[in-house]
C-alpha cells in the first residue's frame, strides 16, 4: 500500500527504549486512499515505532458490487517489509519480481523491499463484495536493509487457544510459537479473537501496542475503542483482556528498534541523500525498481521532496 501524499520533509523515527509499562493512547489520523477511508495509527507525531513496526493503516469494513475499493497503482518501497492482513475480502498483489498473489483472511502476504521493489494492490475481479483489513510496515535493520527484495505468501500460520481467546501469529514469536514468515528483528504480530476473558503471555523485554479491530474489549479495566493505538511500553508479562460480546484485537510488538530511521512517502532510509536518490530513480524509471506487469493504468508519481529531516507527523 502507498500513501497518496507525503509531507515535504522526511520524518526522523527513533526507537524509544521504554523501560516501564505504560498506557498511552494515540488516535488514528483519517485520510483517504482512492475510494477507501484509511485510519492511520502509525506513525504518529509522538509514537513513530513499536519495536520495528513503523506503519499501521486500518481500512474497511466496506461493502461493494461493481466498484474497486482497493486500487493502488504501482509504487516503490525501500528499507521495509509490507505486511498485508485481511479480516474480510481479497486483495491482489503484483510486484516487479513477477509475483501475483491474492491474499484472503487468515493468510499473509509479506513483501521485503530490501534495496528496492515496486508493487500494485487491487481488488480482484472475482471478489466477495466485502473488504476489511490492515496494512503494516516493518522497518528493516541496518544489517539487512540493502538485501535483495523478496515476496512470500503464507497460508499455514500458527493459531493457539489461550483461555477464552484464539491467537493467530502472522509475524514473529509469542507463547512459544513462531510464525513461518521471515522476520529480521525480534517481534510479534498477532490477531487475537477474544470471546470473553484471557491472560495472554507477553515477552517482557518487548514494547507492545494494541489496536481494536472489531467488537468491544477491556484491558485491565481500561476500555478499548476503535481507531486508537494503545501503546503499552515494556515490562509486561501478560495481557489481561476481557470482552462481553467478543472482539478482534491486533497485537504488535518487538524489541525497541535501537536505530533512527527516516520515513518519507513509501521509503524507510537512514539519510536524506538515500531518500532523494530513491525518489529520483523511481521518477526516472530506473532498473532499481523495475516495472509491475499486469496492472491496467499508470504508476504513481512521487510527491515533491523538500528540506531535510522534519518534525511534522507523517500524513
Amino acid at each position: 500500500m502507498s500513501t497518496q501524499t507525503a509531507p515535504p520533509e522526511p520524518n526522523a523515527c527513533t526507537g524509544e527504549d521504554c523501560a516501564a509499562a505504560t498506557f498511552e493512547t494515540f488516535p488514528a489520523h483519517r485520510t483517504r486512499l482512492n475510494e477507501l477511508e484509511i485510519r492511520r495509527a502509525l506513525p504518529r507525531s509522538k509514537r513513530r515505532l513499536v519495536g520495528p513496526w513503523c506503519f499501521l493503516d486500518r481500512y474497511g469494513p466496506v461493502s461493494f458490487t461493481d466498484s474497486k475499493p482497493m486500487d493502488v497503482a504501482p509504487h516503490p518501497h525501500i528499507g521495509l517489509q509490507t505486511v498485508s492482513w485481511l479480516l474480510e475480502g481479497e486483495v491482489l498483489h503484483r510486484d516487479t519480481l513477477g509475483f501475483e498473489s491474492v491474499v484472503r483472511p487468515g493468510e499473509l502476504n509479506l513483501m521485503t523491499s530490501g534495496n528496492g521493489i515496486a508493487h500494485a494492490e487491487e481488488t480482484p475481479r472475482g471478489h466477495s463484495g466485502r473488504l476489511s483489513g490492515v496494512q503494516l510496515w516493518v522497518a528493516l535493520p541496518e544489517a539487512v536493509r540493502e538485501r535483495a527484495p523478496s515476496f512470500a505468501h503464507h497460508v499455514d500460520l500458527p493459531s493457539l487457544d489461550i483461555d477464552d481467546a484464539t491467537l493467530t501469529l502472522f509475524m514473529g514469536q509469542a507463547a512459544g510459537q513462531r510464525s513461518p514468515a521471515t522476520a529480521y528483528s525480534p517481534m510479534v504480530g498477532a490477531d487475537i479473537a477474544l470471546r470473553s476473558r484471557a491472560a495472554l503471555p507477553l515477552e517482557r523485554t518487548f514494547e507492545h501496542a494494541l489496536f481494536l479491530l472489531d467488537g468491544e474489549a477491556q484491558l485491565d479495566g481500561e476500555t478499548l475503542v476503535p481507531d486508537v493505538l494503545y501503546y503499552l511500553g515494556t515490562q509486561r508479562d501478560e495481557l489481561p483482556l476481557s470482552s462481553r460480546d467478543g472482539a478482534r484485537i491486533l497485537l504488535l510488538g518487538g524489541a525497541p528498534f535501537g536505530e533512527t530511521v527516516l520515513m518519507w512517502w513509501n521509503f524507510v532510509a537512514r539519510t536524506h541523500e538515500e531518500l532523494v536518490a530513491a525518489r529520483d530513480e523511481w521518477q526516472a524509471h530506473s532498473s532499481r525498481f523495475g516495472d509491475v506487469a499486469g496492472y491496467d493504468g499508470p504508476r504513481l508519481d512521487a510527491p515533491p521532496l523538500k528540506g531535510r529531516v522534519g518534525a511534522n507527523p507523517a500524513s
